[in-house]
């Protein structure tokens, strides 16, 4: 499994070159597009580590 922090960096990332792919292309090119998935990918992987870390029972 993805460390917290390791994921968190990630996501920054993506975060940060789609930022840029936007800036220089605009909203609506292929790039920002995909990059833009990729980001949806991490985001929905990090909900999903933090979902399933609450959800442990504690013993």
């Amino acid at each position: 499994m993805v460390r917290d922090d390791i994921l968190r960096q990630r996501l920054e990332k993506a975060r940060q070159k789609l930022y840029a792919l936007q800036a220089k292309h605009g909203f609506s090119h292929a790039s920002v597009l995909r990059q833009s998935m990729i980001l949806d990918k991490l985001i929905n992987q990090y909900n999903h580590h933090f979902y399933m870390k609450e959800k442990k029972p504690t013993a």
